[in-house]
C-alpha cells in the first residue's frame, strides 16, 4: 500500500514531535474466518474495558471488550488470574502441529536452531495475538525476560523449549519459589550460564551472580561478594544427564564434583557433608528473602505501571512475603489498583505488533514476515544476549518508530505475508466507523482521540487504520 501525499502529511502532523517518544504523554495463509464477527461500535462504557486489556494484556479485540463487560470488573479480574486450558480451536491446531511443543532437549538436538527459535517466536506471538488469557501471556512475557536466556547461547536453543513451558508458562502465575527451583534446575538456564563447567575445584559463579542479581535480590539486595563466591560453591555439580540410555538433556546432580564443605550465604549456615540439598536450600533462602520480595513487585510496578517507585509497591511486597511468593495474590492487588497512580507505559516492538493485530481482527500465522518486522523493531524473541532481558525503559525503544510505521502500512495494506486483514469487514456493523476507532476500540470522538480521527478524516479507511497505529497514541498502553 503508497500512501498518497495528502496522506502522508497527515501522518506527518499526527506523529509530529514523536521522535522525541520520550516527551510524549498521549495517551494469511492461515485463516479462520469462521469463527470471527463483525468489529462492534465502540461504546463510551468500553473505555474501562479497553483501558484493561492495554495494561494487563496485549490490547483490546472485539470479543474480549465484550466479555470484559459481561463479566465487569472484578469477575474479569478472577478468570484472568485462574486461567484454563481452554483455547480457540484454530490456536490450538496451530500450537499442536509446532514440534518444540512436543519434543524434549535431546529430541531437538539436529534441528537447526534457527527453526526452533522461528517456531518458538511464532509460538509466543500467536498466542498472544489469539488467547483469552491475555493476563497469563504479560505474565510469560515478564518472567520470560525476567529469566532470559539468550537462544543461541552453547546449546540452550535446544533446552529453551521445554523451559519456556515449564518454568516459565507452568508457573507464571504460580509460586515465586517453585518457579526459581524449577529455573535453577532448567538446563536451559544451566547451560547458559556455564553451570555445567562449575566443579569444586573451579566453582563458575556465573549461575550465582545471576540469581542473586537478577532472578532475586536485586543488585541492591544486600549480598556481598563473598556471597556469590559461596552460592557457586553450593551450586557445584548442578549439571546436565547426557548418560547413555538416561534422560538425556535433563537435570542432573553430580556428586563427585560438588563441594562438599560448610558454606556461608546470606548469614544463613550451609552445613558440610551434603548434596544437591545445599543448592536448594540457597533457593528457598534467596526467593524469600525480603529484598527479593522488593525487587520483584519493583519489576512488576515497572513493567505494568510504568514506575519501580509506585505508591503501592511496599503493600505488594508484604503481600509476596506474607503469601510466601504468591504471584497470583500480589497481580490481584495489583490488577485492582489500576489506574490509580500509573504512567503511560511505551509499548514494546512486541506489545506494538499484537495490539496491532489483535485491534485489526488480522488473521496470522504469526511466522516470517511478522517475526523479521518483529527483528526489525529490535526484539527479536529469544535473543536478547544478556541475562537481563529486554528493556523496559522507554530510551530503548524509540528509535523503532520508523519500522513502526512500515509496519502498520503493510499490515493494512495486506502486504504481510501470512497476514491479513480485511478493512470492509472491519466496518460491516457500522459503516460510521473511522480507522481511529478500529485501532483504538474506543469512540473516536472522545476528547484525547477527536484531533487524531479528524486529521485522518479525508483518508480512506485502510490508510486511516494505518495512520491510526502509527500515531504517538496508539505507542502508549
Amino acid at each position: 500500500m503508497k500512501l498518497s501525499r495528502r496522506e502522508a502529511l497527515a501522518l506527518a502532523g499526527v506523529t509530529a514531535g514523536a521522535a522525541a517518544l520520550t516527551g510524549c504523554n498521549s495517551v494469511a495463509n492461515y485463516t479462520y474466518n469462521a469463527t470471527r464477527e463483525p468489529i462492534l461500535p465502540p461504546n463510551p462504557k468500553d473505555n474501562e474495558a479497553v483501558a484493561m486489556l492495554n495494561r494487563f494484556g496485549f490490547g483490546p479485540n472485539n470479543h474480549s471488550v465484550q466479555e470484559f463487560n459481561e463479566l465487569g470488573r472484578e469477575a474479569w479480574i478472577e478468570s484472568q488470574l485462574n486461567p484454563t486450558d481452554k483455547l480457540p480451536a484454530h490456536l490450538v491446531a496451530r500450537l499442536e502441529r509446532m514440534e518444540i511443543n512436543h519434543l524434549g532437549p535431546w529430541d531437538l538436538r539436529d534441528w537447526d536452531e534457527d527453526a526452533i527459535i522461528a517456531q518458538m517466536q511464532q509460538a509466543s506471538i500467536l498466542r498472544a495475538t489469539y488467547s483469552p488469557w491475555q493476563l497469563q501471556e504479560r505474565m510469560v512475557d515478564f518472567w520470560t525476560n525476567h529469566f532470559n536466556i539468550f537462544a543461541k547461547k552453547g546449546l540452550s536453543v535446544y533446552r529453551k523449549p521445554w523451559d519456556e513451558r515449564n518454568v516459565i508458562r507452568e508457573n507464571a502465575l504460580g509460586k515465586f519459589s517453585e518457579m526459581i527451583m524449577a529455573s535453577a534446575k532448567s538446563t536451559a538456564m544451566l547451560l547458559y550460564l556455564d553451570q555445567q563447567n562449575s566443579t569444586a575445584a573451579h566453582p563458575n559463579e556465573n549461575y550465582g551472580r545471576e540469581l542473586l542479581e537478577l532472578h532475586t535480590l536485586g543488585v541492591n539486595g544486600g549480598y556481598t561478594q563473598q556471597d556469590v563466591m559461596e552460592v557457586a560453591r553450593c551450586f557445584t555439580g548442578w549439571s546436565e544427564e547426557r548418560g547413555f540410555l538416561k534422560k538425556k538433556g535433563a537435570f542432573l546432580f553430580i556428586k563427585e564434583i560438588h563441594d562438599r564443605g560448610e558454606k556461608t550465604v546470606l548469614g544463613h549456615q550451609i552445613p558440610a557433608g551434603r548434596g544437591v540439598e545445599d543448592g536448594e536450600d540457597v533457593v528457598r533462602i534467596v526467593s524469600l528473602h525480603p529484598s527479593t520480595a522488593h525487587h520483584i513487585t519493583g519489576k512488576l510496578c515497572e513493567y505494568f505501571f510504568g514506575s519501580k517507585e509506585h505508591a503501592i509497591q511496599p503493600k505488594l511486597a508484604q503481600i509476596f512475603i506474607d503469601t510466601k511468593g504468591d504471584i497470583k495474590e500480589v497481580m490481584r492487588e495489583l490488577l485492582r489498583t489500576y489506574p490509580e497512580g500509573s504512567q503511560p507505559v511505551l509499548k514494546r516492538p512486541l506489545d506494538f505488533i499484537v495490539s496491532s493485530l489483535r485491534a485489526t481482527d488480522a488473521a496470522t500465522d504469526a511466522a516470517g514476515a511478522v517475526q523479521e518486522s518483529l527483528a526489525g523493531m529490535g526484539q527479536p524473541l529469544y535473543l536478547w544476549p544478556m541475562p537481563d532481558g529486554f528493556p523496559l525503559e522507554t530510551e530503548a525503544w524509540t528509535s523503532s518508530l520508523l519500522a513502526r510505521w512500515n509496519f502498520a502500512t503493510r499490515l493494512t495494506g495486506n502486504q504481510l505475508g501470512g497476514t491479513k486483514i480485511d478493512p470492509n469487514r472491519l466496518v460491516s456493523n457500522d459503516k460510521s466507523l473511522n480507522g481511529v476507532a478500529i485501532a483504538f476500540r474506543r469512540d473516536s470522538t472522545s476528547n484525547d482521540l477527536r484531533s487524531l480521527a479528524a486529521a485522518l478524516s479525508e483518508s480512506k479507511l485502510s490508510s486511516q487504520i494505518a495512520l491510526a497505529l502509527a500515531s504517538p497514541e496508539f505507542q502508549w498502553r
